[in-house]
């Protein structure tokens, strides 16, 4: 399969914004051509000093170069916020499909958060270049052409001279760009490789300290650091070449430009004020080549950076949905490979690895493809949205969002007493109105699984799936939780993952699970017989 193509992401980018491009482009192209202007308007007011010394011509014509003055700075002004408004507003639209695409209801988005996070930032800000890049050839070329328009009316071979050269100074710079993709591309990838990895330690900042692994972790971050940095020094090599040889191509050029002008001058085949004019253009026509050679670098950042976009919009979910939709209130019956749960029934589950218990949840949650029906239908051909309405998976590392406990797991006091958050609220300063930190973390482990819980039971959801929600609560809080949990869910079905025996002991039925099968059911009182189950839960 060929790689993704950076070609319809950036048309995207800038298609979104045609109407500012276009009249940013003008504005632009006016505001260049204006800059032209001026000089060829000074060449004519000496031009008509020198034969006339009409003073009423003179003073005229200086209101004319007063004119041009006033046309380009306002042009300039509104042209150059419309084009800043065209590229902030495509890298918006770039970041807003990147943050569709991640928050996909199919999931599949590929790479680690920090990257992703890289993508929606820098990836997103470079592709959105590209309507700068636009505008700046647009009007550089403008530029360019009004000159070469001036050049051949005042002589022809002057004006052929500068054709006839533009062309090859553009065809050098683009076959010297293009080197330039290729680090662009390394550069963002290996700082989007260290954003991830400095986002991976910061989000596991206690469990790194917790084992004594700050050494190690700084190690990591410093060769992902050291490798962005490599490669940032080898694009700005690669740009710093660039820009080297492009200057000296433009230098040439303008040297041939004015020499040429100089000797027709000599022999007054052009007069003193196209000879100012001539050489006037010559100068300000460094500027529009130098804009336009380098818009290639810029083309170049926004290609890689759009390359890495068009990868990500590309990848598949990793789950197919269907269109079909459940009943608001459904019974609540859920078949899953080999477990059936009945309707309304409180079952926990024991499994003796963790990947059973992870593989169970990931088809349950529908995160991948598998046979999960409810009440007889399939999921696989329901809308993602409404299955996980009907059915919620609440994992055991649920994350706590930024904000108030309110807005956060709302305030249904029959949830809060049943996870035993009620107490929680109670220690908070401002209780629901306390704020919580990025991902709960100014909690302890116990509150945050509280809230947690608190928050999957005010969703009251007719199948309701809990993974481990009291592992760092004390024994007594547990017993609590596991009274409340069975008071609140009775007539709900509920599907407990745990080794908790406070919670299997409120379960109608109890199923171990071995090797991705079912291997002993009953109660919890009936299980305790069994080795591997007494080992799991009671040892």
């Amino acid at each position: 399969m060929p790689p993704p193509s950076a070609g319809p992401v950036l048309r995207s980018a800038a298609g979104g914004q045609r109407r500012h491009l276009a009249v940013s482009s003008l504005l632009v192209a006016g505001h260049q051509l204006s800059e032209a202007a001026v000089p060829v308007v000074v060449g004519a007011v000496i031009d008509l000093a020198v034969s006339t010394g009409d003073a009423g011509a003179l003073l005229l014509w200086s209101a004319v170069v007063a004119g041009v003055f006033v046309v380009l700075a306002t042009s300039a002004y509104y042209g150059y916020w419309l084009e800043v408004l065209a590229g902030k507003r495509a890298a918006h639209a770039v970041r807003m499909d990147v943050t569709a695409r991640v928050l996909h209801p199919g999931g599949g988005a590929p790479g680690r958060p920090g990257e992703l996070v890289s993508l929606a930032g820098s990836d997103a800000d470079r592709t959105g270049e590209v309507a700068y890049a636009l505008v700046t050839a647009v009007a550089a070329l403008a530029a360019l052409a009004g000159g070469a328009v001036v050049l051949l009316s005042s002589s022809v071979l002057l004006g052929l001279v500068v054709l006839g050269g533009v062309p090859v100074v553009l065809v050098a710079s683009r076959l010297l760009a293009r080197p330039l993709v290729g680090r662009a591309e390394a550069e963002q990838e290996t700082l989007a490789a260290a954003t991830g990895v400095a986002t991976d330690l910061v989000t596991g900042l206690r469990v790194v300290k917790g084992i004594g692994a700050e050494d190690a972790a700084a190690q990591t971050y410093r060769r992902a650091s050291r490798s962005a940095l490599t490669a940032r020094l080898a694009a700005a090599r690669a740009e710093g070449v660039y820009t080297g040889a492009t200057g000296v191509l433009t230098g040439v050029f303008l040297v041939l430009v004015a020499w040429v002008g100089g000797r027709l001058a000599l022999a007054g085949t052009i007069s003193v004020g196209e000879l100012v004019a001539g050489v006037g253009l010559a100068q300000f026509l460094i500027g529009p080549l130098e804009r336009l050679t380098a818009v290639g670098p810029q083309l170049a950042g926004a290609r890689g950076a759009a390359r890495r976009v068009a990868a990500l919009l590309a990848a598949p979910p990793a789950v197919t949905a269907g269109h079909a939709l459940l009943p608001a209130d459904p019974p609540g019956a859920v078949d899953v490979r080999d477990v059936a749960v009945a309707a309304g029934e409180h079952l926990g589950v024991v499994t003796l690895a963790a990947a059973d218990a992870a593989a169970l949840l990931d088809v349950l949650a529908r995160d991948v493809d598998g046979p999960v029906a409810l009440d007889g239908t399939d999921l696989r051909g329901v809308d993602l949205d409404d299955a996980r309405r009907v059915l919620l998976v609440a994992r055991h590392d649920a994350v706590l969002f930024e904000g108030t406990v309110r807005a956060t797991i709302g305030t249904d006091p029959a949830a809060l007493a049943a996870a035993g958050a009620d107490e929680v609220l109670d220690a908070l300063p401002g209780g629901l109105d306390a704020e919580l930190g990025e991902r709960g973390r100014t909690l302890s482990g116990g509150q945050r699984q509280r809230l947690a819980l608190a928050r999957a039971l005010t969703a009251d959801p007719p199948v309701l799936v809990l993974h481990d929600p009291t592992t760092a609560v004390d024994a007594a809080t547990e017993d609590r939780i596991a009274d409340g949990l069975a008071r609140l869910r009775a007539g709900r079905t509920t599907v407990v993952l745990t080794s908790s025996p406070a919670l299997l002991a409120r379960c109608h039925r109890v199923l171990l699970v071995a090797d991705g099968a079912v291997v002993a059911s009953g109660t919890h009182a009936d299980l305790v017989d069994d080795e591997r189950y007494r080992t799991a839960v009671l040892s």
